[in-house]
């Protein structure tokens, strides 16, 4: 183990790179802005993270590093905390743990990949920090920044050239450095390399779903959690040739917009994409973002691609074929994941026309079982749930069921909905639970959502959840009282003011959706 040498000052550690050195932080311990791999800039952009160039001296490592580029918006940081700056240089990891003695055992760890749907958020998001956990004093914590958006999430490999070629699922290729870098330099910090649990949620969780099946993550971690994944959002590489191309067109207009006289409309993709400015090159990825609903229905835009490489199939089908990795598994969605997704991007197949494109392309006679499952379609409270389930619950439903034949799996629902959101019919929605999960009711909305009533119960529901993925964490399993999952009883633990196991739950709307989704079904 490397030795680590403490002061009033911080923590002086030696990892890959040089020696950096942290901060106290009550009675944890901080190293956070960390690099994990090369800047992606200049000639790195659009390549594969590169290994870490090393430094001389000591590095300070008591802030958080900058987030990728992303459209500005909402931030759930701790309060009162400045935001990041934003930058290409955006591949830092951070590392949080407990105070403890000199020589104590190694701790399991437990690596988070935040949300924001490929296109937004950073390790410097509420989650990020992970003193919940960390208090605990039972695990180590890490969150990392990885590429986002275009950067990090369109496929422009067709657009390289000798000179200048590019590379594909860049971000998910950051995940696996992080990964590597946790292996390399988390004994340093008292973690245990051997027992390392990723979890993540929303596109985090599509993040996890993804890593248990692509080859280059294989023995990096022991345990995955997956929260409210959409696990089917991995695309061929048509589809993704078919957004890079709208991209680089949206791009173009962009860039001559600012500069006719210097930028030719035959301007070379390779080149295009090379030297366009961080602010057009998101500027374009926001206005695909905002198409690609209406265009391509139940489809996200940034998402991992079928490569042939980084990832050789549908993840689906590695977890039914038994290529997936086999460690055990947690995984399960909201209530209403789909309740919360309105507004400029909504990226659910909830709109009248976006439901009768997948109603045009289901089989016949599954179309009327469904009308039956969600009675009320178009209306909005069933076209919110329809598309809720088409994007997250029925796909996590299918990676259990596969998952389960090779190795152990456990499912859940977070039911827990405090009274202003089922007031304003929101419901246990898309993320709901992440404030109480991460113990951090203190953050401005969620005191909104808790003050009209339920503070203590969504708290303690939070705590239970906690809990259960910190005994995940420590033994591969969440404890005798929540059952494992398997397709004869699809025991699931429904997490609500009082918890409770179901078994398969909402049993008629997902045969509804076996017959109508052949293709998710796989």
């Amino acid at each position: 183990m490397t030795d680590i040498r403490t002061g009033d000052d911080g923590l002086e550690v030696r990892v890959t790179g040089g020696v950096v050195r942290g901060v106290h932080e009550g009675a944890t311990l901080a190293w956070r802005g960390m690099p994990y791999a090369a800047a992606p800039t200049g000639a790195r952009r659009f390549r594969a993270p590169a290994p870490v160039s090393p430094w001389a001296g000591i590095r300070e490592a008591s802030e958080f590093g900058a987030m990728a580029p992303q459209a500005r918006g909402v931030r759930l940081v701790r309060p009162g905390a400045a935001l990041a700056p934003a930058d290409e240089d955006c591949l830092s990891v951070n590392v949080v743990g407990p105070e403890r003695e000199v020589g104590a055992p190694p701790l399991p760890v437990m690596v988070f990949v935040h949300g924001g749907g490929y296109s937004v958020g950073s390790s410097r998001d509420f989650s990020g920090h992970g003193e919940g956990f960390v208090r605990s004093g039972r695990v180590v914590y890490v969150s990392f920044n990885y590429r986002l958006g275009a950067l990090g999430y369109l496929d422009f490999t067709r657009y390289g050239s000798d000179r200048r070629p590019f590379e594909s699922n860049l971000g998910l290729r950051d995940q696996v450095a992080a990964l590597r870098w946790v292996r390399a330099n988390i004994a340093a910090f008292g973690g245990d390399p051997s027992r390392v649990t990723i979890f993540g949620e929303s596109a985090g969780g599509n993040a996890i779903t993804t890593l248990m099946t692509v080859p280059s993550a294989r023995g990096l971690f022991a345990g995955a959690i997956a929260q409210s994944p959409p696990p089917d959002a991995v695309y061929p590489r048509e589809l993704a040739a078919r957004w890079a191309a709208e991209y680089l067109a949206l791009l173009l207009e962009i860039v001559r917009a600012a500069a006719p006289d210097r930028v030719a409309a035959s301007e070379p993709p390779d080149r295009l994409l090379a030297d366009a400015a961080t602010d057009d090159l998101v500027a374009a990825a926001v206005a695909l973002q905002v198409r690609t609903p209406e265009v391509y229905p139940g489809a996200f835009c940034f998402a991992p691609v079928v490569d042939g490489e980084v990832v050789p199939e549908r993840p689906f089908v590695a977890f039914r074929e038994g290529r997936a990795h086999r460690v055990p598994l947690i995984i399960g969605t909201n209530d209403r994941e789909g309740s919360i997704f309105r507004g400029r991007v909504d990226i659910l197949p909830r709109t009248p026309s976006r439901i009768a494109d997948l109603f045009a392309r289901a089989p016949g006679h599954a179309r009327q079982p469904m009308r039956d499952a969600y009675p009320d379609l178009p209306a909005r409270r069933s076209a919110a749930d329809f598309g809720g389930d088409y994007g997250f619950w029925f796909p996590s439903t299918r990676v259990a069921d596969a998952g389960s034949r090779w190795a152990p799996v456990w499912s859940y629902r977070f039911d827990f909905a405090p009274r202003l959101l089922k007031l304003v019919g929101l419901d246990a929605t898309h993320g709901v639970e992440m404030f109480a999960l991460f113990d951090r009711t203190d953050v401005p909305m969620a005191r909104v959502i808790t003050s009209l009533g339920g503070y203590e119960e969504y708290a303690a529901a939070g705590e239970r959840m906690r809990l259960l993925w910190l005994h995940f964490a420590e033994h591969s399993d969440p404890g005798p009282a929540w059952p494992r999952y398997d397709e004869r009883t699809r025991s699931t633990l429904v997490i609500d003011a009082a918890d409770r196991i179901e078994s398969d739950p909402r049993r008629a709307r997902r045969r509804a959706w076996d017959a109508f989704s052949p293709a998710l079904a796989g």
